[in-house]
């Protein structure tokens, strides 16, 4: 039985998964900073409290039919919903139209959706939680070991470059600066994406990653945000480009 492949089927629906992943992932978002439970517990509305019904939680379309606002107090619900909504789904069609197998577009999407959750938390509050970094390298190695053209001997290495590469500068910035320079969960976020690309991969994250933070450098300057070197930048977000992009397209070529 031949994989069925990146066929139009299978894009729609990862497309359809990608939504109600991408409504969970923000649910997820809000509540993992509150240290509120994300897996147990109704969803509700955060001004009145009142429980959502089936019909408020249907991703796009509750939101669009709702103008946007609670049905209960009409208080404005928050953009980040839909939009995060309309990412799983981009993430879904990426990982579905980029990959021959079916197993390849599953882990690809996988890879997207995670990275997405820890893009958009490090963004909004400088922190990458163990809750997000170890399942991720937990599913890198497990990816490894799933897909043919991929070598576990080279995911473990990856990520044990990864994590020591970052753990170290941070130690060596901290000693001569006299001040934190990464955050604590930097080294493993790298780490496990060394997990997903091998050590072979993990200079193309770092070229892509330096590409994406130097581009809102610059584009804050053209907007007259001044920038100065102690100015704090979620590296994750910056690492999570990298690892897509590397993870899609293969290594660039140096």
């Amino acid at each position: 039985m031949t994989d069925p492949g990146s066929g139009p089927i299978l894009i729609l629906s990862f497309a359809v998964l990608g939504l109600i992943v991408g409504s969970f992932l923000g649910l997820v978002s809000v509540r993992l900073p509150l240290d509120e439970p994300f897996v147990s517990g109704r969803s509700r509305c955060r001004q009145c409290g009142r429980t959502l019904a089936p019909r408020d939680l249907i991703p796009l379309v509750s939101y669009v039919a709702a103008r946007g606002r609670c049905r209960g107090c009409s208080a404005p619900v928050s953009i980040r919903y839909p939009l995060m909504e309309i990412c799983g789904a981009a993430i879904g069609i990426w990982a579905a139209s980029s990959q021959p197998t079916l197993a390849g577009a599953a882990l690809t999407a996988l890879l997207g959706w995670q990275l997405l959750l820890i893009a958009v938390i490090d963004a909004e509050h400088q922190w990458l939680p163990d809750e997000l970094t170890l399942p991720l390298l937990a599913a890198g190695i497990a990816s490894a070991a799933i897909l043919p053209d991929l070598a576990l001997r080279d995911s473990l290495i990856g990520a044990a470059a990864g994590f020591a590469s970052l753990w170290g500068l941070s130690q060596a910035y901290r000693r001569l600066r006299g001040r934190e320079g990464l955050g604590g969960g930097d080294p493993w976020l790298l780490g496990a994406i060394g997990a997903y690309v091998g050590w072979a991969g993990l200079p193309s994250v770092l070229v892509w990653a330096s590409v994406a933070g130097l581009s809102l450098v610059f584009a804050r300057h053209l907007t007259g945000r001044a920038v100065s070197g102690s100015d704090r930048l979620a590296f994750g977000v910056f690492l999570s480009a990298g690892a897509w992009l590397t993870w899609v397209y293969g290594p660039i070529g140096f």
